[in-house]
C-alpha cells in the first residue's frame, strides 16, 4: 500500500515538502556572487548537480528570483563553494533573508580568498571552490535553473587523495534532507561498475 501525492490536489508548499523529503540527500552549493555595485553575496542552494563534463557545466536551482540569481545575471560570474560539516552552522545562517545591500561574508564573519578567474570571492574555509561563468538560466515554473561553465576548480591541497582527486573523507560534505534535517557525511562503500551485463 502507498500514499499517493498528486500535485494537482496539493498546495505548492506541500508538494515542495514531499519532493525535498523524498529526493535525499542533496549536496549543497554555497554560491558566492557579487552585485553590479560590488556587494558580495553568499547563499546555499540544495538543488545542485553536474550538467555536463564535456564541456564542464554545473547547475543549481534558485526557487524564486533571489539575490544570487540577480547578481549572476548582472555580472555573468559565480563560485560554488562546497558546504562541509565544519561549516554547517555558518551555511545555515547564510540562508537567512538578508537585504540585497548586505554582504553575508561580513555579516557572518566568513573568511574569504580571491578567486583565480572570476570576480566573486571564494569561501576560504571550503575545501572545493568551482569558479563559473554563466552558461544559461532556464526558467522552470517558479524556479530558475542556473547553469555555469566551469573555468576553474580550486581544491585545498589537504583535501586531495593520493590519486590527486578530492578525498571524500577530507571534504566531509553536508547535504540537505527534508524538513529541517541535514545530512552528515555517510558511510562509503567501494563498488566497481560492470563493463557489461553479467
Amino acid at each position: 500500500m502507498r500514499t499517493v501525492f498528486d500535485p494537482a490536489e496539493l498546495p505548492p508548499h506541500r508538494m515542495y515538502q514531499v519532493l525535498t523529503a523524498s529526493i535525499v540527500p542533496r549536496p549543497i552549493a554555497w554560491v558566492s556572487t557579487v552585485s553590479a555595485d560590488g556587494v558580495a553575496n553568499l547563499a546555499p542552494y540544495s538543488f545542485f548537480s553536474v550538467s555536463s563534463t564535456r564541456p564542464p557545466v554545473v547547475q543549481f536551482t534558485s526557487v524564486t528570483r533571489k539575490d544570487s540569481l540577480r547578481n549572476i545575471e548582472a555580472t555573468g560570474e559565480f563560485v560554488i563553494n562546497l558546504a562541509t560539516e565544519p561549516l554547517m552552522s555558518t551555511v545555515n545562517a547564510s540562508s537567512a533573508t538578508y537585504d540585497s545591500n548586505v554582504d553575508e561574508f561580513a555579516a557572518l564573519g566568513i573568511d574569504t580568498e580571491p578567486s583565480e578567474r572570476v570576480r566573486p570571492v571564494r569561501v576560504a574555509g571550503s575545501p572545493v571552490a568551482i569558479e563559473c561563468t554563466l552558461h544559461q538560466v532556464i526558467p522552470v515554473g517558479d524556479s530558475f535553473v542556473v547553469m555555469g561553465d566551469v573555468v576553474t576548480v580550486a581544491v585545498r591541497s589537504e583535501a586531495l587523495a593520493d590519486d590527486g582527486l578530492p578525498d571524500f573523507a577530507e571534504l566531509a560534505p553536508l547535504s540537505r534532507l527534508g524538513r529541517n534535517e541535514w545530512g552528515l557525511p555517510p558511510k562509503v562503500v567501494m563498488l566497481d561498475r560492470p563493463h557489461r551485463p553479467e
